[in-house]
């Protein structure tokens, strides 16, 4: 496999996390190689003391520019051509990368992965997919922000893709999906909605229709598709939520010496039950639809949570998994 590209320069974070986060991912694959994209004086320094082994595995490319979390997407194509996110993206367009990964500007990183690698036949606009934990494992949810309003048609393109998804990494041989609405009944919902609901219906997909928020964990569906808008607002409620019950039961095991010591007796299901649902184990969002892999990490991850985010830039590149929504859109063209 071809190296992956790390824009190690953008998002909330300090570059040294995102450069241990590629350290710690290498060490997690031995087969993984790098190309580690930003200032090469702050990445040679944060790489020294690395094993051996690993710094083998980890070139560095320079970068000039930075695209900050504030910066128009228009500008950033423009004015920031030599930003870290700009080459990483261009190595994977050059065929000198496998898959680029970033922790920036969400708007600025869907722009420019669309202006250089430009979307496959078949698709309007790439989405960005990630999965969910859920009751039977995990759902994959689509979009989470890559377009902020989506049509129709454009919802069943994201239908589409999240059976492949859900198939090809999954392995779930027929995914079941359904649309995000504010019910479940026929009738509910806008117009767009409405529209969407009797396209990816007749699509050929195993649709089950309208779901509502609380599906999204309770294993019925194994794809749910949304505009990005909704479904980013959904994704970071759900952080919101997990980070105050965390913090909730950390307060309660506090209050006493008595809860102290349930939590003490507690502790080992807390920890099995705080480690399923980690935010950080499942960072790492493909934009899905591209003709190149292009994976977005949480702008605040760390170190665990962006070596998350290169794993699952290196399993869609091994999967295949842009030939395979290529196939899929092309056969599924054929037969319409």
């Amino acid at each position: 496999m071809l190296p992956i590209a790390i824009d190690v320069m953008s998002g909330d974070s300090e570059p040294r996390e995102y450069v241990a986060g590629a350290l710690r991912a290498l060490s997690d694959d031995a087969q993984l190689q790098l190309l580690l994209v930003g200032d090469a004086a702050l990445i040679e320094r944060e790489l020294q003391g690395a094993a051996t082994p690993l710094r083998e595995r980890a070139a560095i490319v320079a970068a000039s520019q930075v695209v900050t979390m504030e910066e128009k997407p228009r500008e950033a194509i423009r004015h920031k051509k030599d930003s870290s996110m700009r080459v990483a993206i261009n190595l994977v367009h050059e065929g000198r990368a496998a898959a680029a990964v970033s922790a920036g500007n969400t708007g600025a990183l869907t722009a420019i992965a669309h202006f250089v690698l430009k979307t496959l036949p078949g698709v309007e606009r790439a989405a960005i997919i990630s999965a969910i934990p859920a009751a039977h494992g995990l759902t994959q949810m689509l979009d989470l922000g890559a377009n902020t309003k989506a049509t129709p048609e454009q919802l069943r393109q994201f239908a589409a893709m999240g059976a492949i998804i859900a198939r090809d990494v999954n392995g779930i041989a027929s995914p079941r999906i359904g649309l995000l609405n504010i019910g479940e009944e026929d009738m509910k919902g806008h117009e767009g909605v409405q529209a969407a609901h009797a396209l990816i219906g007749a699509s050929g997909l195993n649709y089950v229709g309208f779901v509502e928020g609380n599906d999204i964990f309770s294993g019925e569906v194994d794809v749910v598709v949304t505009d990005g808008f909704t479904g980013n607002v959904a994704l970071k409620t759900m952080e919101g939520v997990a980070g105050l019950i965390a913090n909730r039961m950390r307060q309660e095991f506090q209050a006493s010496l008595a809860d102290r010591i349930a939590g003490l007796i507690a502790r080992p299901v807390l920890r099995r039950a705080a480690a399923g649902l980690d935010p950080r184990r499942y960072n790492g969002a493909c934009m899905v639809g591209l003709a190149g892999i292009v994976v977005k990490s949480h702008g605040h991850a760390d170190r665990v949570a962006f070596a998350r985010a290169i794993g699952t830039a290196a399993l869609a590149a091994r999967r295949d998994l842009t030939r395979h929504i290529a196939q899929a859109l092309h056969a599924e063209g054929t037969r319409s």
